[in-house]
């Protein structure tokens, strides 16, 4: 049983990524490009791991001027007080400029096939999920919420063997980030006792993979499309493993969120927390159980999971398994969050991909598209 509650303002909705048949040709050539090349060699995947501390301040020398003035980062003015989600990170890994336009300017309307996708979602969690309503009065009383949907998920995962739609945060590179991962599911073969990590994009269109991958030889455009994919599902392992073999940074989390480690509950909240079999009477209380929770969890496995399936009647269409990369999330990782943090301007897409200003929403406002001669 999770619970709902209305987001508090500055929040944002995640859609559901919807797989043209234009998408998914460049996907199925680059699983077969994945199959023939690893993405690294075993002595790259020996380099240093993702960071999961908090970042702090480091002191320049004294003799060293102010640097000059700068414009606030996209992180301060878009996400201060707040995480990133992991969208985010794999949006601003599509492209920079989109993603800058999408801060500034909001977000292009839904289409159908978005509508679909997110509703199909949705009857996935209720096939697992009961869900109730929870009055929210605060942002402790938000987090608390969170913090029982999950150790609820959790529960059902270790003795139903699925749950979907779980929240997770952890620190990756020193920033905070949130997600929700699609599914996670216990093996039946009796062997493993890891979950795996799934996740499942819709497609309007049954086209057979075998066919697509044949018409479709490209391989820069395949890398690019099925990366955000993979970079998704790898950035919740992540933040799934580190929640299970690390501390959670408590003192940090409240600072970071600006907390109240000692808010008293409202009687609704109590309440629900009562209805699952706990009890707690400040924010603090449901952090405890939440850490405690988190270190009777297995890691996940190291493969995950990518499901396509039909949006007409449900029937999976193809299910690809790919290996974790840890050297390569943590590349992509620090490329976005140079964006994010200011380090660095948003890059337009490289010549190879210029594919994509074909399906952006932002085009005619583009720098370099207008720059272009016609």
């Amino acid at each position: 049983m999770h619970s709902s509650a209305a987001a508090p303002p500055g929040t944002e909705e995640l859609d559901v990524e919807i797989v043209s048949d234009e998408e998914m040709a460049l996907i199925e050539a680059a699983l077969a490009l994945a199959a023939a090349r690893p993405l690294l060699s075993p002595a790259a995947r020996r380099a240093a791991p993702l960071s999961c501390c908090a970042a702090a301040g480091s002191a320049g020398d004294i003799e060293d001027p102010p640097p000059p003035p700068t414009r606030r980062s996209l992180l301060a003015r878009f996400r201060e007080r707040r995480a990133l989600a992991v969208t985010d990170i794999t949006a601003t890994e599509w492209c920079d400029k989109q993603m800058e336009f999408v801060l500034e300017h909001g977000r292009p309307k839904r289409t159908e096939a978005m509508k679909a996708g997110s509703d199909r979602h949705a009857q996935l969690e209720k096939e697992v999920i009961e869900r109730v309503d929870v009055a929210i009065r605060s942002a402790e009383e938000l987090w608390a919420v969170k913090f029982m949907n999950f150790i609820v998920g959790t529960n059902q995962l270790l003795f139903d063997g699925i749950t979907r739609e779980l929240p997770v945060i952890g620190v990756i590179e020193g920033s905070w980030m949130v997600g929700v991962i699609d599914e996670i599911r216990m093996p039946t073969d009796g062997v493993s006792s890891h979950p795996i990590l799934a996740d499942t994009k819709t497609r309007s269109k049954p086209t057979i993979p075998s066919e697509a991958q044949k018409r479709n030889g490209r391989s820069a455009p395949c890398i690019a499309v099925l990366s955000a994919k993979l970079l998704q599902l790898m950035c919740y392992k992540y933040l799934w493993d580190n929640l299970i073999t690390n501390k959670f940074p408590s003192e940090n989390f409240f600072s970071y969120f600006d907390l109240n480690p000692n808010y008293l509950l409202s009687d609704d909240v109590k309440q629900y927390i009562n209805s699952l079999g706990f009890h707690a009477k400040t924010f603090e209380d449901v952090l405890k159980y939440f850490k405690v929770t988190c270190h009777t969890l297995p890691q996940s496995q190291e493969q995950l999971l990518l499901r396509y399936e039909l949006q007409a009647d449900h029937s999976v269409l193809e299910e690809y398994q790919f290996p974790y990369d840890a050297l390569w999330l943590k590349d992509q990782i620090q490329e976005a969050l140079s964006f994010w943090m200011g380090a660095r301007e948003a890059k337009f897409v490289i010549e190879e991909e210029r594919w994509k200003c074909q399906f952006c929403k932002f085009a005619s406002n583009c720098p370099r598209i207008g720059s272009e001669p016609r």
